[in-house]
């Protein structure tokens, strides 16, 4: 067994793939807030493989984070000079490699040293992940909601933000007022456009307290939209067993993922970039083709068989993949109500592109877990879910399968499974989803006049039809016999 660490990279190459680069080469030009599992499967890896080809060492990453938790994860990368033993799983095959594109972490609460990192003039980039819910947006209509808590908070106190969009604001003025030129704020979160919704929080936010520092920033600073793409579960101790019997790899937070992975960035940059097109990234004019089809096909097939898995005391993802009446619900629902949905993808065939998901859902090896997809639902259904419903009736298309999974999701929230086993909170918001789903049984339309989720949609006729049939079913026959009575409509 090998502890991971820079010394011991020599011993460990015979065990896996290691850094060509050396870290006295690296230099930091990078800050990302929000160290978590993807980020490190994801950003870091295309990181790894640009400086494994010996060029543009100069955009190294500082890490930050910025919630309690986050601590733990610094000490524990600190531990392994902030190096990851990244295990990357196809269905025949696993092969470990060490990344190092990270060279420093500022801990939550570091606030001051955060700050100061970003004012370095070779921080050329900010770059964050801090899941779908982290964007203080109005869900129903993805707009910047002023009001929220934290912003409200930040904006009384601009010199003393907490919110991750207050100390990325309060870095671009401390640029400003140093005359240094503005970072770029790259998004690398699965959110619909995720560099205009932070561009929309961090002007936003700036606003409230400053018109002429919000203008500064939604005309001077570049907020690239992005497509971000691997599956990517949590560690735990399987994971770091796993990667010690392996690979003989003592690792304090290893991360496993699948072999697949995309990035889809476009191209607007202020102070540069590193050449990321040499190691598989796509730039482009707008990403927007490539969103719908990622966070509809994916993000929403994901939903598909998350809630039927969860209440059907499914535990892993290729295992729901493996019960014939879950995979024919997800091929029916995405053939015929979400594919439809999405625009033409340049150089692309959406048919293979869902033939693509369908093998990466059924890897046995990644160990996803039915409970992480459906974890937070009230910030993805929107996202995922309501939008192809939207533009299903506009078009007068079929929405009895996505009813269908929408009545799932309540059924889910109620917090038991059709066995009668507890569902542990399983949301941000788990409290109030329980007493509506509860409530819902009897009166559907509660859950429906949930605003921030379904907006219009909840109030359409057609789908307060189909959600109420569903949910009947759902409840009375349990989700198996409900979803073989559909695939038999």
């Amino acid at each position: 067994m090998t502890k991971l660490s820079l010394a011991n990279l020599p011993k460990i190459a015979a065990k896996a793939h290691v850094p060509k680069y050396k870290r006295a080469a690296q230099k930091a030009g990078i800050l990302h807030i929000g160290v978590g599992n993807f980020h490190r499967a994801h950003l870091g890896v295309y990181l790894d493989d640009l400086f494994n080809t010996g060029i543009d060492l100069d955009w190294a990453i500082i890490g930050a984070g910025v919630m309690p938790s986050d601590a733990v994860m610094r000490e524990k990368l600190k531990e392994q000079d902030y190096l990851t033993t990244v295990v990357e799983q196809d269905n025949d095959v696993s092969h470990a490699r060490v990344t190092g594109p990270m060279v420093d972490f500022i801990p939550p609460g570091g606030r001051d040293a955060l700050i100061a990192a970003m004012t370095y003039p070779a921080i050329r980039i900010v770059s964050l992940t801090v899941t779908e819910g982290g964007y203080m947006i109005d869900p129903a209509t993805g707009k910047f909601d002023p009001n929220h808590p934290a912003i409200r908070k930040d904006a009384a106190n601009p010199q003393a933000p907490e919110s991750v969009f207050g100390l990325i604001l309060l870095g671009l003025a401390r640029r400003k007022a140093k005359g240094l030129a503005p970072f770029t704020v790259m998004s690398c979160d699965n959110v619909p456009h995720n560099g205009v919704v932070t561009r929309n929080a961090i002007a936003g936010l700036a606003r409230l307290y400053d018109p002429a520092l919000a203008d500064w920033v939604s005309s001077s600073v570049a907020f690239p939209n992005g497509m971000v793409d691997r599956i990517t579960p949590a560690t735990s101790d399987r994971e770091r067993e796993m990667t010690r019997s392996m690979f003989g790899i003592e690792d304090n937070w290893p991360v496993f993922c699948e072999e697949f992975k995309q990035w889809v960035v476009e191209d607007r940059f202020s102070m540069g970039r590193p050449q990321l097109e040499k190691v598989g990234v796509t730039f482009v004019d707008d990403v927007t083709p490539y969103e719908h089809m990622k966070i509809r096909i994916l993000n929403g097939g994901h939903a598909i068989i998350a809630y039927a898995g969860g209440l059907m005391d499914i535990h892993f993802v290729h295992e729901a993949m493996q019960h014939p009446l879950i995979r024919a619900f997800l091929d029916k629902v995405e053939r015929e109500e979400v594919i439809p949905t999405v625009p033409p993808v340049p150089n692309t065939d959406l048919g293979d592109y869902y033939k693509l998901i369908v093998r990466r859902f059924s890897n046995p090896k990644i160990g996803d877990t039915i409970r992480r997809l459906c974890l937070d639902g009230s910030n993805r259904q929107p996202k995922f879910i309501v939008p192809p419903i939207a533009e299903q009736l506009k078009s007068g298309g079929s929405i009895t399968g996505l009813a269908l999974e929408s009545a799932l999701w309540c059924r889910y929230c109620a917090g038991t499974t059709d066995s009668g086993k507890v569902i542990e909170p399983n949301d941000p918001n788990w409290a109030k989803l329980q007493e509506l789903a509860k409530a819902a049984k009897d009166n559907p339309d509660l859950w429906l006049g949930m605003q921030d989720i379904y907006g219009h949609v909840g109030k359409d006729p057609r789908f307060r039809e189909a959600f109420h049939k569903a949910l009947n079913a759902v409840w009375q026959k349990g989700a198996a016999a409900t979803i073989e009575a559909y695939l038999k409509s």
